[in-house]
C-alpha cells in the first residue's frame, strides 16, 4: 500500500463496502461493485467500477486506489490485471460464518480500525448466539435453500450455517463444504427425497418465480410446496458473505421458518 491506512479504496464486492460504512470508514472508498446497495446511499455516493467477474480496469486505475479489496478465485482475472498494473490487492475468501467474522476484523485492521471492527464482529457473534439459543419447538423444520434454478444449486456454507442457527435443518448439509457452485448442483429427485418443510430461494439477483418451483414434476407432494411455504430471500441479504447475511439475512430465515401463527406440523414440543 502507498499509505497506511489506505486513503483510497476500491471494493469489488458488496460486503467490504458495507463493512467500511459500518466502521465509519466510508470516506476512504472511491469505487464499488455495481451490486453494492447497502447502505442505500452508496449508490449515489460512490463510483461503480465492476460487476462480479468483470471490471472496468481503466476506470479503477484512474481512481488511483491505494488498495483494492476483492473476493475469491472468481475475481482472479480482475485481480491479476490490477496487480500487473501495480495496484495492491487484498483478496478475501470467506465461505462460512467464521470467515465472515474474520473478514470484518481484517477489513478493520487494514484501515487502522481494528478495535471498532472487533466490537462489530463481537456484536454479531453475540447476536448469532442469542438467535441460536432461542427456545423453539423440538420439531425442526427441514429446509432446502435454492441458490439457482437451472441447474438446481443448493446453499453455500454460510447459508447452511445460518439455517441451523435459525433453528432449521438443512436437508443437504454435506454440500455446504463445497465452495464452487458447480459442486453443489443437485437433481430434482434429491429435493423430492429430502421432503423439505420450507423452501428458501435466492436466485443470485434474478427474481424468484414460485410457480416454477411448484410446477416441477413430482414436487407437488413436497411438504413445502403442498403447504405453500416457498419463500424468496433477496440476494443482497443472504448471498453476500458479510454483515447483511448475519443480520437481515438471518432475520429473513427466522421469519420464514417460524412464522406467526406457526404451522400446525411444527407446534409439537418434546
Amino acid at each position: 500500500m502507498r499509505h497506511f491506512p489506505p486513503r483510497r479504496i476500491v471494493c469489488l464486492t458488496e460486503e467490504t463496502v458495507e463493512t467500511l460504512y459500518l466502521l465509519g470508514e466510508q470516506d476512504r472508498i472511491v469505487g464499488v461493485s455495481g451490486y453494492a446497495v447497502r447502505p442505500p446511499r452508496v449508490r449515489r455516493e460512490k463510483a461503480r467500477v465492476s460487476a462480479f467477474i468483470s471490471a472496468d480496469i481503466p476506470k479503477i486505475l484512474k481512481l488511483e486506489p491505494d488498495l483494492v479489496l476483492a473476493f475469491s478465485d472468481l475475481q482472479a482475472d480482475i485481480v491479476a490485471a490490477l496487480i500487473r498494473a501495480g495496484l495492491p490487492v487484498h483478496v478475501f475468501n470467506q465461505r462460512d460464518v467464521a470467515g465472515i467474522l474474520a473478514m470484518i476484523r481484517t477489513v478493520g485492521a487494514l484501515v487502522d480500525a481494528a478495535d471498532a471492527a472487533d466490537q462489530l464482529a463481537t456484536s454479531y457473534q453475540q447476536r448469532l448466539a442469542a438467535v441460536a439459543s432461542t427456545e423453539r419447538p423440538s420439531r425442526k423444520p427441514k429446509v432446502y435453500f435454492e441458490e439457482w434454478d437451472d441447474p438446481l444449486i443448493s446453499g453455500i456454507g454460510w447459508v447452511s450455517e445460518l439455517i441451523e442457527i435459525a433453528g432449521g435443518e438443512d436437508v443437504l448439509p454435506t454440500l455446504r463444504i463445497h465452495q464452487a457452485a458447480k459442486d453443489r448442483i443437485i437433481s430434482p429427485e434429491m429435493v423430492r427425497a429430502a421432503a423439505p418443510d420450507v423452501i428458501l430461494a435466492s436466485w443470485c439477483g434474478k427474481k424468484v418465480v414460485p410457480d416454477r418451483i411448484r410446477n416441477r414434476p413430482g414436487w407437488s407432494e413436497i411438504p413445502a410446496v403442498r403447504n405453500g411455504r416457498i419463500v424468496e430471500i433477496k440476494s443482497p441479504l443472504i448471498l453476500q458473505p458479510g454483515p447483511a447475511a448475519l443480520t437481515d439475512g438471518l432475520d429473513a430465515i427466522v421469519a420464514a421458518l417460524w412464522p406467526l401463527p406457526m404451522p400446525s406440523e411444527l407446534r409439537t414440543t418434546a
